[in-house]
């Protein structure tokens, strides 16, 4: 029986308030609580009167069988029991109570229920029970902080009242400590048993030379290894394999061979563990085979592998592409009664889906259902990622969203996954709206997060975006590297704008990150586009000098850049230079030239080279064909090309619009109208879809036809006509001729050719004569798709037609058609031209309530659409409504708010920008 408490404690925890709810800021301390207040009345406080009744219950015999203790039990937080621990008067019944309510499922102790219990124990110098208490303490410990808290607390009780560790304490001690890999506290207080007079076990030894051989530190586990025969002991099976272990994180497999042959040489027999760190050592060096004999080695001695012995194997297999062999070993596991676990059902998933065996993939992943197993986030990593690659993205998505509604976290690699799914769609906003979330409740995007947007914009030609991405990145904290740059390079390089695209050069060489092959190559192919030869020459020479090797890619651009612009002895030079660095030409080698003379009416040369490159084995592609295709229409000749487009399908290649179209061109120039029409059909037929230049090349036709009908009327009429054959727009009338045409040869006019013609149309800002359009295809029952509705819309916004427009966009709305950003964009700002500033303002509240990226938003809405046209006091009003709904931006959204408003000599101040940019220097 213990003795009964006569006063009241004075080790008690340094702040009780600051513990409750929360373990982040544990402090605890041996001193006297100095804040302690006098004991309220029960009535006074709902936390004294639960503590007082269970005090009181305490004070019974037989309280263990309390129903009511059992009824209030089920109300105690830590704090509660901190109070009762602190103030009931019976050390023994209290010590009793600490035990009882542990064992309750709806409670845990935290750590300041324990320092109350081992204040009040050590008060009263019941070190026993005390001991039992500091242990579990110290197993309850969850992170590197709370043990060296714990640590810092044991120490000061020892000091003040003597209660030093005992042999199991320290044991516990280091094995927690090991557990968090804390070696240097380790050592410490390994030390301090050594120096404290108690006796170390072989488990003592063991833990210690187990914790510095999982960091590699062999040296200094033989010196606790010699230690173990000081104190006249011997070390076992777990001594050596540890030592194996730590040979093996070395990667030095002849030493961790040695000390196995040690181990047998002395007498101990190496089990499970010994062998599945061999074996883990080898397939981390690659060494399969002689994991693979060491496992049979194992299983022949009678050792039984665990699924760890398995898994590690079988991941190396997978890893190599060696599934076969995978597959095997998964079967002789389960032979032996081994069952898989998500380890080796993850790693076999992600082999097989890489080897494109992604059927077995999803069978084995609803096998691992089966066995009741629960997929992790790498589990479904592996099936995402096989998915996007084989562009079954919505399935990908779905598993995305089951992932979420399951619980099962996705990761920041899951989500860069899910990202490039939708950039490769072209469904930016949807990538925004996941970066958006990744923000806001995580996981924390990365470089790839960023680098993948930053493609989905470039991809769109969406630059601007592309700009502000990289200047949140690095907002965020983040460095762009190559990759980052070399995108945005292409990008700018792709539409022309050579000076942003020179000026990102600059600051990537500036930022010390060297332009690899692609940068110089875009950055080339940008010059060459814009037809500045000579910088795209000082370019190449740069490259070079740089110790960059220009690859095939890059000799095929500067052999087309020049061959366009008939400068083919330099191209001939380039073709040598390529030769002479080890590089062959290839394919897109000879199609360059090719394509270079026949843009330049040297087609007789063109086909020399041609048959050269047929004799070479080099096998000419479609753009070969559609080269010569479009340099025999440019001479008349376009009886031939149509013999090369025979040619060219029996070969097995299909014709694409761009060869058809050049085809159709040669013979509408001729003035045969009828074959070009004739070709159209052949087009459709294989399944080329044509464009509106193909079109173009029709209704052209049409007019000539008409314009020589009409001329000959005249002549025979002898009266005075004049007529613009240069009129850029067909009438209405041809463009109906061209669909009645169309359907005389065939080619019924579907929802496909009405959508390629109202888009044109509307680009051209033709939107009366597409509205005809649209209104003839219903005619017809065939239904405008959301292409045709979207055209109409953007085109209207541009003509300011915006009572067409909102009718337009209230039928899309209807019938259910989804709005991009852009849309919105086109027809906000219409609105504001148009005077409609409320309009405007009910419209950009409808559209935020998409929940698209706020940044997003303000970055195409406000920066690219009405601060751009001068809308200041509109764009401030949308901020602010921005804000009223909580749409959070991120702080480089308002510095390029700020700067915007600078550049048009604003002299309003926003109140978010002057705040968050207050904010910002206040931390500097």
């Amino acid at each position: 029986m213990l003795k009964p408490h006569k006063t009241p404690p004075r080790i008690c925890l340094h702040s009780l308030i600051s513990l409750l709810g929360s373990h982040q800021s544990l402090s605890f301390s041996s001193e006297p609580n100095p804040c302690s207040a006098p004991l309220l009345s029960p009535a006074a406080d709902p936390l004294l009167e639960l503590v007082s009744k269970i005090s009181d219950i305490l004070s019974r015999p037989k309280w263990e069988w309390s129903s009511e203790l059992c009824h209030l039990s089920r109300k105690l937080k830590p704090h509660h029991v901190v109070k009762i621990l602190e103030t009931h008067e019976n050390t023994d019944s209290i010590l009793r109570f600490f035990y009882w309510v542990s064992r309750k499922h709806f409670f845990q102790h935290d750590m300041s229920c324990f320092v109350s219990m081992l204040n009040r124990l050590v008060q009263d110098r019941l070190f026993a029970p005390a001991d039992h208490v500091r242990i579990l303490m110290i197993k309850t410990c969850r992170n590197e902080g709370e043990i060296k808290r714990v640590i810092q607390f044991l120490s000061e009780i020892n000091t003040k009242h003597g209660f030093g560790y005992t042999l199991y304490s320290f044991n516990t001690l280091l094995i927690q400590l090991g557990k968090f890999e804390m070696v240097g506290l380790a050592r410490d207080v390994y030390i301090e048993m050594l120096n404290s007079g108690i006796r170390p076990s072989l488990l003592t030894f063991n833990t210690m030379i187990n914790i510095l051989c999982k960091k590699g530190m062999v040296q200094e586990a033989e010196v606790i290894m010699s230690h173990i025969f000081h104190y006249d002991a011997g070390p076992d099976a777990f001594t050596y394999t540890s030592l194996i272990l730590g040979h093996c994180r070395n990667r030095n497999l002849d030493l961790a061979f040695e000390m196995f042959d040690r181990m047998v040489k002395d007498g101990h027999d190496p089990n499970s563990v010994t062998y599945s760190t061999l074996i883990n050592g080898l397939c981390n060096e690659e060494r399969l085979d002689e994991a693979m004999d060491l496992l049979e080695e194992m299983v022949e001695k009678g050792i039984e592998p665990t699924v760890y012995t398995y898994t590690v194997p079988i991941v190396s297999l997978c890893d190599a592409g060696r599934l076969s062999e995978a597959v095997g070993l998964l079967g002789k596991m389960k032979k032996r009664g081994c069952s898989p676990n998500v380890q080796t059902f993850t790693a076999l998933i992600s082999g097989l889906s890489r080897d494109g065996k992604f059927q077995v993939a999803i069978g084995l992943y609803h096998k691992m259902l089966a066995d009741g197993l629960v997929p992790t986030t790498v589990t479904y990593n592996a099936l995402i990622n096989q998915l996007c690659v084989e562009g079954r993205f919505e399935t990908a998505l779905k598993i995305f969203q089951w992932m979420e509604s399951r619980g099962s976290l996705p990761n920041t690699r899951t989500y860069n996954e899910i990202i490039k799914g939708f950039c490769s769609m072209g469904d930016i906003q949807k990538a925004m709206v996941l970066f958006d979330k990744m923000l806001k409740t995580g996981p924390s995007p990365n470089v790839i997060t960023y680098n993948t947007l930053i493609y989905g914009y470039t991809k769109q030609g969406y630059m601007n975006n592309a700009m502000r991405l990289l200047e949140m990145m690095k907002g965020n904290g983040f460095k762009p590297d190559s990759w980052t740059y070399t995108e945005l390079i292409s990008g700018f390089s792709k539409a022309g704008k050579l000076d942003h695209a020179s000026s990102l050069f600059n600051e990537m060489e500036e930022h010390g990150i060297s332009p690899n092959q692609v940068t110089y190559t875009a950055l080339i192919d940008g010059y060459f586009t814009v037809e500045k030869v000579d910088d795209a020459l000082t370019l190449f020479e740069k490259m070079v000098e740089s110790g960059n090797r220009p690859s095939s890619e890059t000799y095929n651009v500067m052999i087309s850049g020049l061959s366009k612009i008939n400068r083919l002895s330099e191209a001939e030079n380039f073709c040598g230079k390529m030769v002479k660095q080890g590089l062959l030409p290839n394919v897109i080698t000879y199609t360059a030239l090719i394509d270079g003379l026949c843009r330049n009416c040297r087609t007789g040369l063109a086909f020399k080279i041609f048959h050269e490159m047929e004799k070479r084995n080099y096998l000419p592609n479609l753009y070969t064909y559609s080269s010569l295709i479009y340099g025999l229409c440019q001479e008349g000749r376009a009886d031939d090309a149509e013999r090369l487009l025979d040619e060219m399908e029996k070969k097995g290649l299909t014709p694409d619009e761009i060869t058809f179209t050049s085809l159709m061109d040669g013979f509408v120039a001729l003035g045969r109208i009828d074959h070009a029409f004739l070709l159209c059909r052949r087009m459709i037929d294989v399944g080329c879809r044509p464009n509106y230049r193909t079109f173009g090349i029709l209704l052209k036709g049409l007019q000539k036809e008409s314009q020589l009908l009409t001329e000959k009327v005249v002549a025979e009429h002898e009266v005075t006509y004049t007529c613009s054959s240069n009129d850029k727009h067909h009438s209405t009338c041809t463009m109906y001729d061209l669909l009645a045409r169309l359907s005389c040869y065939g080619c019924e006019p579907t929802v496909d050719t009405y959508t390629t013609l109202v888009k044109g149309l509307c680009g051209e800002g033709r939107c009366n004569e597409a509205d005809q359009l649209v209104a003839s295809m219903k005619e017809k029952d065939l239904q405008p798709g959301e292409e045709i509705y979207l055209a109409l819309l953007v085109g209207q916004c541009k003509n300011l037609e915006v009572e067409s427009a909102l009718k337009v966009f209230d039928s899309m709305v209807t019938i259910g058609f989804e709005l991009h950003l852009s849309a919105y964009k086109a027809l906000i700002c219409a609105l504001s031209k148009a005077n409609c500033r409320q309009e405007a303002q009910c419209m950009f509240q409808t559209m935020l309530e998409k929940h698209w990226n706020s940044d997003e938003v303000v970055w195409t809405v406000l920066l690219d659409g009405l601060l751009k046209e001068g809308e200041i006091d509109l764009s401030l009003k949308l901020l602010r409504v921005m804000e009223s709904r909580n749409c959070t931006l991120n702080f480089e959204t308002y510095v390029m708010l700020a700067r915007e408003l600078s550049t048009l000599d604003c002299s309003i101040e926003i109140p978010q920008v002057s705040k968050h940019l207050g904010s910002v220097k206040d931390k500097h």
